[in-house]
């Protein structure tokens, strides 16, 4: 009886049975409502990654202008300009003045950069020179020390200035038909650091070739011991030149690498690459 009279209320009732339906309906906009509340931070994640992905990507690292005085180079030029970056070296920016002068046959090991420093002691001015190394890197130096000028005379040098010096060498004769029929020798002003290698680069840069330095080989020539030795490319040769008891005797020769060497009566030395040409 109470179970016909319960039935019967549920289907006379016209809220009884669709309290469940709301209810339902009621929870999925809820779950639905609650996704799209916890879809919002991990929207907003997103797009908080994707701005830190632009901000991470890699960017061209600034340009600094120097200024370098380069009257080892030119007297009628006071100095030059130049646009580097904050790792260029002392070295990249000696290659770097030579390319603009139209020098490539001169040795860059011949050269240096200095950096003269003004400071003040007592209210008078004094200079500071430095010789910077090979590896050193002008624009981080520029940082530390600012060129700007005094402010009680305008006449005043700047606070820092780079200076190209130039280094002492020696000149090394090479005799180089080999890549000019009707040239004889050249004779190179080089420095006691200069190798073989960058050696034949310079001969090369002379007559504008674009043949790799690889291609040939310096050998070393005495008259009076009969022999010819093979400079190996990071010997230097004006370390070996001022070794020669007499330069009348002694001389380098440019060749080309051929394979009428290993043809003649000689050896190899494997573990110093040398080839001695005994002449019967």
């Amino acid at each position: 009886m109470l179970k016909h009279v319960h039935i019967a209320s549920c289907v006379s009732s016209p809220y009884s049975c669709r309290a469940p339906a709301r209810d339902t309906v009621s929870l999925i906009s809820t779950l639905s409502s609650g996704s799209t509340a916890e879809q919002d931070p991990l929207s907003s994640r997103s797009s908080s990654t994707s701005s830190l992905h632009d901000v991470s990507l890699p960017t061209k690292p600034p340009k600094i202008v120097v200024k370098v005085y380069v009257r080892a180079l030119s007297t009628d030029l006071k100095y030059r300009t130049l646009s580097i970056g904050p790792q260029t070296t002392c070295k990249e920016i000696v290659c770097m003045l030579l390319n603009k002068f139209r020098m490539k046959h001169r040795d860059p090991n011949l050269y240096c950069l200095s950096l003269e420093v003004w400071i003040r002691k007592k209210g008078l001015p004094i200079r500071t020179v430095m010789v910077l190394d090979d590896e050193a890197r002008p624009g981080e130096l520029q940082a530390c020390h600012p060129c700007e000028k005094f402010g009680f005379l305008s006449s005043n040098p700047p606070v820092c200035k780079f200076v190209l010096q130039m280094r002492r060498g020696g000149l090394v004769k090479v005799f180089d038909s080999c890549l000019m029929t009707g040239s004889m020798y050249k004779s190179l002003l080089v420095s006691d650091k200069t190798t073989t290698e960058e050696l034949i680069q310079l001969l090369l840069h002379c007559y504008n070739s674009k043949e790799r330095p690889n291609k040939f080989a310096l050998f070393e020539i005495s008259s009076t011991q009969k022999y010819e030795k093979r400079i190996h490319p990071k010997d230097y040769p004006l370390l070996i030149q001022r070794t020669w008891p007499s330069k009348e005797h002694f001389a380098f020769h440019l060749r080309r690498n051929p394979d009428c060497f290993q043809k003649r009566r000689g050896k190899w030395d494997s573990d110093s690459s040398l080839c001695f040409c005994l002449y019967i």
